[in-house]
């Protein structure tokens, strides 16, 4: 990959390098990302294992920061004594945020009354600790939504990520607190809805992500993802807001800092 484009550092906001797919070369992979410009990254936790996996990485990596909770696939594991270790988790000050949790009607791993239960809890968490939640949404806008409000899930801002969903429903987000962020699949061919929001939503509620090792970019389609072509989706929302790509870097960098308190430097 090359660009030839000076741009501020990017954050990758959401990325899984605690991932198995990066158990053999993750200082590899660390080491690209810095040459890629990326400055910082922020490590998900999808259940309790991983949540600790990822506070350990942002202790030994500057660059990363960790979010820490249990996806909805794994809501059935979170049980009165996950969420005490979570509630002590989320108080490491590397830990900027709660998630990914949500709702998934499409693969429904737990079921559905487990997850819309586990949401609940994980947003009293951020609530109490004062931190923003990171939302995973698939198949389940409206749902998601309906508990955004009844809960008030975005008094400390939040991320929809990975967004899907259709430009009304990021317009009603955005007034509850939330940022939305853009992965991959932005740049598909198919992907029209989700260009559609990318192209019109405010720019100052826009992050960008890789969802690694998952949901690669084109050109890099079907091989592992990771936080360098995070550079893609960048350069992709670029294009379509007609702005260079160090105006997308410096906006979204900023966003992320916003939403997650980061240092800016």
């Amino acid at each position: 990959m090359t660009v030839q484009e000076h741009f501020e550092p990017l954050i990758d906001s959401h990325a899984h390098l605690q991932d198995r797919a990066f158990a053999s070369d993750l200082p590899q992979v660390m080491q690209r990302a810095q040459a890629a410009n990326i400055g910082k990254i922020i490590c998900i936790g999808y259940d309790y294992d991983t949540s600790v996996e990822a506070v350990s990485l942002a202790h030994q990596y500057q660059q990363v920061y960790a979010v820490v909770g249990v996806h909805p696939h794994d809501a059935k594991t979170l049980n009165a004594d996950i969420i005490s270790k979570l509630y002590a988790l989320a108080r490491d000050p590397r830990v900027v945020a709660i998630g990914e949790t949500g709702l998934d009607y499409y693969r429904d791993l737990s079921p559905r009354d487990i997850q819309r239960q586990a949401f609940v809890e994980q947003i009293k968490i951020a609530a109490e600790l004062n931190k923003p939640i990171v939302i995973h949404d698939r198949d389940a806008h409206q749902e998601v939504l309906d508990i955004i409000k009844k809960e008030k899930a975005g008094r400390n801002q939040g991320v929809m990520h990975c967004y899907s969903g259709h430009l009304p429903l990021a317009i009603e987000l955005m007034k509850e607190g939330f940022y939305i962020s853009f992965a991959g699949p932005l740049t598909y061919k198919n992907a029209r809805k989700t260009v559609e929001v990318a192209s019109r939503i405010t720019l100052d509620r826009i992050l960008i992500e890789t969802d690694c090792p998952y949901l690669t970019p084109e050109p890099l389609r079907g091989k592992r993802n990771e936080p360098a072509h995070v550079v893609y989706v960048a350069q992709k929302l670029a294009q379509l807001r007609q702005k260079s790509l160090a105006e997308i870097a410096y906006q979204t960098s900023l966003n992320a800092c916003r939403v997650f308190n980061l240092p800016q430097s």
